[in-house]
């Protein structure tokens, strides 16, 4: 290999710790070098076998998935994948608000009752320890595919998969839900020779959206499969996803991970949010363009009711975080909070107050929620730690879900506090953002610098957009944007001549006193900005430090 990396990339890349031939193919993945043997990760070989024997038997298999995007791409990519094999092949996903989250026993005998011979879960299983073991004394055999942290007791299944479990060869951890599903699609494959070499890459579409939404890091592996899948994204075969985009006024052939974390989400997880995610499952495998059409607006319009929905219990939720404003991790909860946007909630909470939150719905004697964490806290670490509180819990190290006695809300705030302190962690300042590096005048924002960091795409967790300074830069004129006016759009000037534009979204809270004159520095990231069929640079502003104030 003997591409190029630019200069400033290179710099930034080492910044990350990357050595120059990790350098080199971090910025150029390779489908056909890059990605891992699948029969690598623990127990693909009798999952493979189990597989196969229901193709030779033509039994009938149901794929468990979770109710979330990641389980919905995933049970996609698997039954779209066993389909090719000839298998029929259907899905089942639970009811977050009847069922819950995971593998459900009930959901098991119906699928025994109904003549299935074997389930394969996705991005889901790796708690359900007794489910399985009653799969296995009901005579239904179960293979589990998962991504969540691995509980110290292993389902009794004929398969688990998971590259988190303890002594997994796997060379990559972080696979999404999608991209276990996808890997077993692809040993299926190299086994039976179905379907055909290369066309498993028109599921990498499923792939990219699934792993940009679970927020898992976009570093080897996952960059692979994401790149990729962005490129077939743009080409897209399913109108579902075509009708999707429309709706969210995005042009399909020029997407890029920030759509499909902004865009193309949230609306696919306003089904199962709100009210059952089998209509997200339809929208993406579905063949009719018309029937497209209507799912994609009906997303569209419950998308709508989700963001009213979460603003409301946002609001109620901050104001009773102020009163918890001392405890380290704020654990919130009320009746009229839907358990189905409570995550989203979490996460911004965490944000503006920088510590864990766990926010949840008081459902009479039972309540249920989300958390989510921020740098140096294990979230499944911590619910693990006060366990004896919950009903079940499982997730990742920044987010997790649980279930507990209402009776226990009181106990579980004061435990896991408790934990947070005893275990020596400390409540840090909100993060300051720092440049990865220094540009020496605004002239140097320009298309080519844009152009050589688009190299670093997709952009996401693990790899973000880069950070760039400018210093001593003067504010030559300051207006307020937006109706409430949070919103800056900041003129500047450079001593040596350089003239530019910045905006600031919600920062004016921040920095209240800005005004004409000033000399500041600047943290920002270079965007490119469309208006109109016109292209044109824009800074955002994520940082700034006075250099000096006007007299």
């Amino acid at each position: 290999m003997s591409n190029q990396v630019p200069e400033v990339v290179a710099k930034i890349l080492a910044a990350r710790g990357f050595k120059a031939k990790e350098a080199e193919a971090f910025l150029y993945p390779d489908y056909d070098n890059h990605l891992h043997d699948p029969f690598l990760l623990t127990d693909m070989e009798p999952a493979i076998t189990r597989i196969m024997e229901a193709v030779e038997k033509k039994q009938r298999v149901a794929v468990y998935g979770d109710y979330d995007i990641d389980g919905i791409t995933a049970s996609a990519v698997m039954i779209e994948g066993l389909r090719a094999q000839g298998l029929e092949a259907e899905s089942y996903i639970p009811d977050r608000f009847e069922e819950g989250y995971g593998i459900n026993q009930s959901a098991l005998a119906k699928l025994k009752e109904d003549g299935y011979d074997l389930v394969i879960s996705v991005d889901c299983g790796i708690t359900s320890v007794k489910e399985a073991d009653w799969a296995k004394q009901n005579g239904l055999d179960l293979i589990i595919t998962d991504h969540h942290s691995v509980p110290s007791r292993i389902p009794g299944a004929i398969a688990v998969i998971n590259p988190k479990r303890k002594g997994d060869k796997y060379p990559f951890k972080d696979l999404a839900g999608v991209g276990v599903a996808f890997k077993l699609i692809q040993a299926l494959q190299q086994r039976s020779g179905k379907p055909a070499p290369g066309q498993e890459k028109w599921l990498l579409d499923l792939v990219a959206l699934g792993t940009v939404c679970d927020v898992v890091d976009l570093v080897g592996e996952n960059r692979v499969l994401v790149s990729f899948g962005l490129k077939v994204l743009r080409q897209t075969r399913r109108p579902g996803l075509r009708a999707l985009a429309a709706v969210g006024g995005v042009d399909i052939s020029r997407l890029d991970s920030g759509h499909l974390g902004f865009v193309l989400g949230p609306r696919m997880n306003a089904a199962g949010r709100l009210e059952h995610a089998a209509r997200s499952l339809e929208l993406v495998m579905t063949d009719d363009p018309e029937r497209a059409v209507v799912i994609a607006g009906e997303l569209d319009y419950l998308n709508q009711e989700r963001r009213a929905t979460q603003a409301k219990v946002l609001a109620a939720a901050d104001a009773m975080a102020a009163m918890y404003a001392e405890d380290p991790i704020l654990v919130l909860a009320d009746p009229d909070w839907n358990h189905g946007i409570v995550g989203i909630v979490a996460s911004k909470l965490a944000e503006k107050w920088n510590k864990p939150a766990l926010v949840m719905q008081v459902m009479g004697e039972t309540t249920k929620g989300s958390a989510r964490s921020t740098d140096g806290f294990n979230m499944v670490d911590g619910l693990r730690a006060v366990s004896h509180n919950l009903t079940k819990y499982g997730g990742h190290y920044y987010a997790a879900g649980y279930t507990l006695p209402t009776a226990n809300l009181e106990a579980l705030r004061n435990d896991l506090n408790a934990y947070f302190a005893e275990s020596g962690h400390l409540q840090s300042d909100r993060p300051v953002a720092e440049p990865e590096v220094i540009l020496g005048s605004l002239a140097e924002t320009d298309w080519d610098l844009l152009n050589n960091l688009e190299l670093l795409q997709p952009y996401g967790a693990g790899n973000p957009q880069p950070l760039l300074g400018l210093s001593s830069l003067t504010l030559a004129r300051v207006d307020r944007m937006g109706g409430d006016r949070r919103h800056y759009r900041l003129q500047l000037a450079d001593d040596l001549g350089g003239r530019g534009e910045a905006v600031g979204f919600g920062l004016v809270e921040r920095y209240p006193d800005l005004v004409a004159g000033q000399r500041v520095n600047l943290c920002i990231k270079l965007n490119k900005n469309e208006w109109q069929g016109r292209e044109r640079l824009q800074l955002h502003l994520v940082e700034l430090e006075y250099d000096s104030k006007p007299e």
